[in-house]
């Protein structure tokens, strides 16, 4: 085996989403192998299902953890660690209680196994909310179980396109939540990540811009109810006072076009939609979520489990392909 590539373990996801059919996809190209040595944590019979709904001629195989470093990962055969936990009936594109215990497992193994440093980073299909909730496991989604799991306290979710990158002070809690849970020791510590981040990613100084929380960042108290102020300034200042590279609140609706212009590396959102719209409007094939502050390096498809195209064979890829390749490119050398 070729010592220099990493393993990356790709979680199957919800297996009656089209997580098996993008892993097959992603799979059959060389690039994928001459980044990075890929290893499928799911259920190898649902695999070899989804061969069907794509037309796949690649070659399956089930390896155990005690096999690991005697893997030759080469395209054309597919390795899977099976945990066989689903029936090969289970229902292509329906909530179901076992598919997202399955999802769970998937994850809090390659966790495992990522803090055994048996593999360098983590790769996750998406998984479904509601399934999730239904076997027995009550997360938001994958970001919180990773940094239970690990222990990790400062953690944010960032999302990563072609010129634009974004990191989240709140994410999956509603609009009002958001506003009430931004305070400046977690507006300066998602900064700090984000400075972090870039920095070991090999850009000297980055360049980072806070978003405001009110439209035109308040204008001076014109909007809201000096939030800015309150909430997000001191945070900024302390950033600053560190030498950190740091400019804001502006305002959201001309930052992220400056982002993409160039003026900025990447940009502080406040709430879960500021922050996603953007990058969305790149193309929902384009960006990766990233979880940042965790021990482990983990990526992700930025899109859910697509239930209505499940089994159809016609899911996009490219999100998934382009979530390995950061996983390859941020995994420890």
């Amino acid at each position: 085996m070729s010592n220099h590539k990493p393993v990356i373990g790709i979680t199957m996801g919800d297996a009656a989403g089209v997580g098996p059919e993008i892993i097959l996809k992603s799979l059959s190209y060389e690039e994928m192998y001459q980044i990075s040595n890929p290893l499928v944590i799911g259920d190898r019979k649902i695999l070899e299902r989804a061969k069907a709904f794509v037309g796949s001629e690649l070659n399956i195989e089930t390896i155990t953890v005690d096999q690991l470093d005697q893997v030759s990962y080469q395209q054309g055969t597919v390795h899977v660690l099976d945990l066989d936990l689903l029936p090969a009936d289970l229902p292509v594109g329906q909530v179901s209680a076992e598919a997202g215990h399955a999802a769970f497992k998937y994850l809090e193994t390659a966790i495992t196994l990522a803090k055994d440093n048996k593999i360098q980073a983590i790769c996750t299909a998406p998984l479904n909310k509601e399934a999730l909730h239904k076997g027995g496991h009550k997360y938001p989604g994958h970001t919180e179980i990773l940094a239970d799991l690990t222990g990790t306290q400062d953690f944010s979710m960032m999302l990563s396109a072609p010129n634009l990158k974004v990191i989240h002070v709140t994410t999956h809690v509603g609009l009002i939540d958001a506003v009430i849970m931004i305070h400046p020791e977690r507006v300066y510590h998602v900064i700090k990540l984000a400075h972090d981040t870039l920095q070991k990613a090999g850009i000297q100084q980055p360049k980072i811009a806070v978003c405001g929380i009110n439209p035109h960042a308040g204008e001076n108290g014109l909007f809201g109810y000096g939030e800015e102020e309150e909430k997000v300034i001191p945070g900024v200042e302390k950033a600053q006072s560190e030498g950190i590279n740091v400019v804001g609140p502006l305002p959201a609706d001309t930052l992220f076009f400056r982002t993409v212009r160039g003026d900025f590396d990447i940009v502080v959102a406040m709430y879960h939609d500021q922050g996603h719209g953007p990058v969305k409007v790149l193309g929902l094939d384009a960006g990766v979520n990233i979880t940042v502050g965790l021990p482990i390096i983990r990526t992700s498809v930025d899109h859910g489990t697509a239930f209505d195209i499940a089994g159809k064979g016609i899911a996009d890829e490219k999100s998934l392909m382009e979530a390995l390749r950061q996983a390859a490119e941020l995994a420890p050398k």
